[in-house]
């Protein structure tokens, strides 16, 4: 039962992470609740996450998405922050933390749902100073996604829009090139302080690589209108989640 409950999670939070992002706000309870410490369940998460994207990116590419190179960089830049990130994690606790994450993903949805009609429809943006931005912006999202992965994607949607005004689906493309190179990192920090299940990390990859597969493919069919539909649902309930963790079971 484990296992079915394991791969059934890692799907839904596969499909949520690739679309948007904080489907680690379902596998981080679930891995706690199977009796993992949270600072370990936060280790073995990114075994899932990890695989998953390279799913991501296989699904991405199949249907013609390649952002090449400037994802790599973005990559290497939140590598760095994440290192950092990771070392902060393997002994620190928060819940505050999570109230303001809560905060943030609100701030989000506005964002999403009042930003400027021409928004979507400016020029990309990723040479000069505003690759030079992103590179920065990755490096601070890297350190908060070395701490703790749940939520990540949405700043990282939130970066890609503002800063380089690239497209959701062309962001969710990014985001999973630069969550691979960044989980290397803080998966290498969290191995070597033993805080890491393998067993349940690959057993939880298995659901996380297959809803990332179907849903990054699935994503480029429907385009943006659908994502942001999809971000907007979940960032909402996620943030509840934050804020009301009584509320939830997992």
């Amino acid at each position: 039962m484990e296992i079915l409950y394991l791969i059934l999670i890692g799907f839904i939070a596969g499909v949520i992470n690739t679309l948007a992002g904080g489907g680690s706000l379902l596998t981080l309870p679930m891995l706690i609740f199977l009796g993992l410490p949270p600072n370990m369940a936060n280790g073995t998460n990114r075994i899932a996450i990890f695989i998953q994207n390279i799913f991501g990116v296989a699904g991405y590419r199949s249907k013609g998405i390649n952002t090449f190179p400037y994802s790599i960089y973005f990559g290497i830049s939140a590598m760095l922050g994440a290192i950092i990130g990771a070392q902060i994690a393997v002994d620190i606790k928060g819940e505050l933390f999570n109230k303001i994450l809560a905060l943030v993903m609100l701030m989000a949805v506005i964002f999403f749902v009042t930003k400027p009609r021409n928004f979507l429809d400016t020029v990309e943006r990723v040479t000069g100073k505003y690759f030079w931005f992103g590179l920065v912006a990755f490096f601070f999202i890297g350190i908060y996604g070395g701490f703790i992965q749940a939520g990540t994607g949405f700043f990282i949607l939130i970066a890609l829009g503002f800063i380089n005004h690239l497209s959701l689906v062309k962001s969710n493309a990014v985001k999973t090139v630069v969550v691979i190179i960044y989980t290397l990192s803080a998966l290498a920090v969290f191995i070597y302080h033993n805080k890491v299940n393998w067993f349940y990390g690959l057993i939880l990859a298995i659901g996380n690589a297959s809803g990332a597969w179907l849903s990054s493919r699935w994503s480029v069919k429907k385009g943006d209108k659908i994502i942001r539909i999809f971000l907007i649902i979940v960032v909402i309930i996620m943030a509840i989640k934050l804020w009301f963790p009584q509320w939830f079971v997992f």
